[in-house]
């Protein structure tokens, strides 16, 4: 690379920092009761500029003064294709029977116009993820910045489908940052016949181009950080992280977000050494009030949270899972790196929230 294509290089970096600078500047404070706030988030390269997402706020008792030293931060994902809380676990339950500021958000293409109808691939959780990650480190900063007690040892998320997916992504795109995660038939890997809609597998259609001349191409690097079971990554994640738990719900005859894929994942994370608990429904399993069917559905996305990770997420519980050391939102630095053949996706937390960047090998 000579050095005036390492200038452009460094100017781009730097840019992307400073606009995401101006953008946090405007950051609106923590309403007062539940509701809803808008915050700046990273640019989305298929439509380039400034963009912000909603993120909405659920209190214990629906109140900013109720939230106290044991009060966590929990994420509650919609799924592909919804917005707001849709297809995940209600959010005002989790808020009140778990003492957490329960958080969604309308995330990158959130809506089915964005996300099913509209030309532009679907970003399987990536930029999605960071979008996530950001209205979480809004109500981190928030409280902090306030100087108003919260637990920041309890950081949880979950979500269903799409959501069950992000909720997945967000773990590794801020592997020192989550306790415990409640991952509910979530997409394990972007796949080619998800991404290219090639016949067979999932019914799943990501509209990406395997053309690498056409504007939507899907890269080997890009295809391989949404692989959650990446055996490379995984390695990543647990030594930047070993104590994270994670739990994985999965139908076993779910066919739009495939199985296998699941239990390749859950091995995989096992071979890391992660700390994964799966619950993989049979019939047997079924209940008919919280798992009601071994398919994509699975039953009550909300009691299921209660049912597989109630004593894990409780503050009060015997069995409550504290994390002991800091977020990545604290920690301020961009050892979250995972490297793929052309290089290597970075999430920069020198900020405190996250920006993704991936970093050539090659020359521009």
């Amino acid at each position: 690379m000579n050095l005036s294509i390492k200038i452009l290089s460094v100017f781009a970096i730097v840019f992307i920092f400073a606009l995401d600078e101006t953008l946090q500047a405007a950051v609106p404070p923590l309403p007062e009761k539940d509701g809803s706030v808008t915050i700046a988030a990273q640019e989305w390269p298929f439509k380039p500029g400034p963009r912000t997402v909603k993120v909405y706020l659920h209190y214990p008792g629906g109140k900013l003064e109720n939230v106290n030293s044991k009060t966590g931060l929990m994420l509650s994902l919609h799924n592909w294709g919804g917005t707001a809380c849709a297809g995940t676990a209600n959010p005002n339950q989790l808020a009140n029977r778990l003492n957490v500021v329960a958080i969604c958000l309308d995330y990158l293409q959130s809506g089915r116009q964005a996300s099913v109808e509209d030309p532009e691939p679907y970003d399987f959780g990536y930029l999605q993820g960071l979008d996530a990650l950001r209205a979480l480190h809004f109500v981190f900063d928030g409280l902090k910045s306030s100087a108003r007690p919260f637990h920041s040892g309890r950081i949880f998320a979950t979500g269903g489908s799409g959501g069950g997916n992000v909720t997945l992504m967000v773990n590794k795109l801020a592997p020192r940052t989550f306790t415990c995660s409640i991952d509910m038939c979530g997409m394990a890997r972007l796949t080619d016949d998800v991404a290219f809609n090639l016949p067979g597998g999932s019914r799943l259609n990501a509209r990406w181009s395997n053309d690498p001349k056409h504007a939507y191409y899907l890269s080997p690097d890009r295809q391989a950080l949404h692989h959650i079971g990446n055996p490379a990554h995984l390695k990543v994640m647990h030594t930047l992280n070993p104590k994270r738990k994670l739990i994985v719900v999965h139908g076993s005859t779910d066919t739009t977000c495939p199985f296998e894929d699941a239990t390749e994942m859950v091995a995989n994370m096992k071979t890391a050494g992660m700390d994964v608990e799966p619950y993989f429904l049979t019939d047997k399993i079924l209940d008919g009030k919280v798992f009601t069917n071994t398919g994509h559905g699975l039953g009550n996305r909300t009691l299921i949270v209660f049912k597989v990770a109630g004593k894990y997420l409780s503050p009060d519980s015997p069995d409550a899972l504290i994390r002991k050391t800091p977020t990545d939102f604290e920690l301020k630095d961009r050892k979250v790196r995972y490297p793929t053949k052309n290089g290597a996706y970075v999430i920069s937390y020198e900020h405190g929230y996250p920006v993704g960047l991936f970093e050539s090998r090659k020359s521009p």
